[in-house]
C-alpha cells in the first residue's frame, strides 16, 4: 500500500461527525476540495495554493472546562494553537511537532475525542488582501491542565491565556476565532472524572 497523504486527510474529514447544519456545509465544501485536487499544502508563503491544510490543536481542562488560546500577532484574533500542514505530512504529525515549537509540550490527544480531528472549518484568513487566503482547518484536542507549565513562542503570540467556556460563549472574548464557539460546543466540554498524579 502506498503512502497517498490526500487519501489519508480525506478519510480523516470523511469520519468528522458535523454537529450543526454549518459544520456539515465546511465538511462538505473541504471534501470537494480534497477530492478535487493532489495540491492541498502551502508551498509558498503566505498564500499558495489556496486552499491549503492547516491544523489547530486545542488544548482543553475538562476538569476546569477551559481551553487555552494564543492572542496570535499576525491575525489579531484569539486562536487555537496550531499551524500549516507540510507538504506529504500528516496532519497529526503536524500537530505533534506544532505544539512542541508553539508551547513547548508534548501532544497528549484528548481521551474523548481521541487521536483524530474532532472538526473541520474552511475559512478565509484576514490581513491584507494579497496575502489572504483560504485555510481548510482540521481541529484537534489535546489534554491539557491550567496550570501547567508552557513555554509559548512570543515571536508569534502577544499571549496565551486559559478562557473559562462560559466567558467565551458570554462573549467576554472579542477578538476570537470565527468558528471558536461552535467548536468548543463540538467538543462536548462537560467535565468528567480526569485523574491527575
Amino acid at each position: 500500500m502506498t503512502h497517498d497523504p490526500v487519501r489519508q486527510v480525506r478519510s480523516l474529514i470523511y469520519d468528522i461527525v458535523a454537529t450543526d447544519d454549518l459544520a456539515a456545509d465546511h465538511q462538505a465544501m473541504a471534501l470537494r476540495w480534497v477530492e478535487s485536487t493532489q495540491d492541498i499544502y502551502r508551498r509558498e508563503k503566505p498564500a499558495t495554493p489556496s486552499p491549503h491544510l492547516v491544523s489547530y490543536f486545542l488544548l482543553v481542562d475538562r476538569v476546569t472546562s477551559t481551553v487555552l488560546l494564543c492572542d496570535h500577532r499576525l491575525s489579531g484574533l484569539w486562536l487555537p494553537t496550531g499551524g500549516h500542514a507540510e507538504p506529504g505530512e500528516h496532519p497529526l504529525e503536524t500537530v505533534r511537532r506544532e505544539v512542541v515549537e508553539e508551547l513547548g509540550i508534548e501532544a497528549r490527544f484528548d481521551a474523548r475525542t481521541g487521536a483524530k480531528p474532532f472538526f473541520v472549518t474552511v475559512t478565509e484568513t484576514v490581513g491584507a488582501p494579497a496575502s489572504r487566503h483560504t485555510d481548510v482547518s482540521l481541529w484537534v484536542a489535546l489534554e491539557g491542565h491550567r496550570g501547567q507549565e508552557l513555554h509559548p513562542d512570543d515571536r508569534e503570540f502577544e499571549a496565551v491565556r486559559w478562557w473559562d467556556i462560559r466567558d467565551l460563549e458570554t462573549g467576554a472574548c472579542t477578538r476570537m476565532e470565527p468558528h471558536l464557539i461552535r467548536a468548543v460546543k463540538a467538543l462536548d466540554m462537560r467535565p468528567f472524572a480526569v485523574e491527575r498524579g
